[in-house]
């Protein structure tokens, strides 16, 4: 933790220091207007009594001079002592939180994201402080932990298509093995993954930084479902797995203010997801309502299901339910991240629901509606 430089002082010595001088200037003040007035007053009591005599008079003076000024001393004393001693009691009670704070803060600075400041009860403001300092340290502490996965996430995403290339290069460099029209399909299909990961990493981070781009046109929703359908079908077939479509001529000509690409990649990669984890013979639906003055696309399937506690962080960059299984299906882990970008920068929401293991999951993403149902002008 950092030292404050000598020399400088510290916010407790200050408050002494200002309390201190408002209570010299006080009794300064004090003992000013009491020198002057009190004699004054005194005169014209002493004028209105039964007695002239000068010598009585200048005595009763000198006397009211005399004890006025001891009195009036010891009692500045003594409220000048009790307000040091009050002034030392709140500077020190100001302080300690004060000093947690700094060392929580040092704490932070220093890379330890777990350090907290208690509540002090010292009012509201130290408190919304307090309480400020701490969901600061914990969304830092969050961060890190997100960084440090994904980074490790990463590192294990692009080990496996590089150990591979450079296996079979290697083996190609000692004749072991041949680049024959198999082999480099393969070593292509690596490099195809790598560079997917590549693209995929820098439009989630592009996206969560808010510089995607976007070209917004008015689009039906119908197009967006049948652009998505046609990329994914041939997958859904080759896999076995059913993809029933359930979405009406009156929802399919809604139009949405959206980027065609961006909400066609969004559908995409839930298909692709719910694809993932559905085994040959199962069956994923895409539907599709209206809400209001909303569109809700849901694409739900009855494969492996999600645990509850998933849930929440389905769509952090790189998470994972299941480590190992995603990974043997070959998903770059930021799919649902970039869902999520997408979504968000259409002024929608997306949500994932599933009763649990074996029992399926539901993605719903719901987005606003840019004009009314386009009339059907069919015979």
């Amino acid at each position: 933790m950092n030292r404050r430089p000598r020399g400088r002082w510290g916010l407790a010595a200050r408050l002494l220091a200002a309390i201190v001088a408002v209570v010299l200037v006080a009794a300064g003040t004090a003992w000013v207007v009491a020198s002057a007035i009190g004699p004054v007053i005194f005169q014209d009591h002493l004028s209105l009594g039964a007695t002239a005599d000068p010598a009585v008079v200048l005595h009763a003076e000198e006397a009211f001079a005399a004890a006025s000024g001891v009195s009036l001393a010891f009692a500045l004393l003594a409220a000048l002592s009790t307000s040091v001693l009050v002034s030392v009691f709140l500077t020190r009670r100001i302080g300690r939180p004060l000093a947690k704070m700094r060392q929580a803060a040092g704490q932070v600075a220093g890379g330890d994201y777990a350090a907290r400041v208690p509540q002090v009860g010292m009012g509201s403001e130290f408190d919304d402080l307090a309480g400020a300092f701490n969901s600061m340290a914990a969304d830092l502490e969050r961060i890190e932990s997100t960084r440090t996965r994904m980074l490790g996430d990463l590192a294990h995403e692009m080990r496996t298509p590089v150990t591979t290339l450079d296996a079979y290069l290697e083996g190609i460099q000692d004749g072991v093995a041949h680049a024959d029209e198999s082999t480099v399909a393969m070593l292509r299909q690596q490099v195809a993954r790598l560079a997917r990961l590549g693209e995929d990493i820098g439009l989630v981070t592009t996206a969560e930084e808010g510089r995607l781009t976007m070209r917004k046109v008015p689009v039906s929703l119908g197009r967006i479902v049948t652009t998505a359908l046609a990329q994914a079908s041939a997958r859904y077939a080759t896999k076995g797995v059913q993809l029933d479509v359930r979405v009406s001529d009156v929802v399919g000509r809604t139009v949405l203010d959206a980027d065609v690409d961006r909400l066609g990649q969004v559908l995409t990669n839930l298909l692709d997801n719910a694809l993932r984890h559905t085994p040959p013979g199962g069956a994923v639906w895409l539907s599709a309502d209206r809400a209001g003055g909303r569109v809700v696309i849901a694409v739900a399937d009855d494969g492996e299901g999600i645990a509850a506690e998933h849930l929440p962080r389905l769509f952090e960059r790189f998470y994972r339910a299941d480590t190992a299984r995603d990974r043997a299906h070959g998903g770059s882990g930021v799919g649902l991240a970039i869902v999520r970008s997408i979504t968000k920068a259409h002024d929608g929401t997306v949500t994932a629901h599933s009763a649990g293991p074996g029992h399926g999951a539901v993605f719903t993403v719901e987005l606003p509606v840019s004009k009314e149902p386009r009339p059907d002008r069919r015979p």
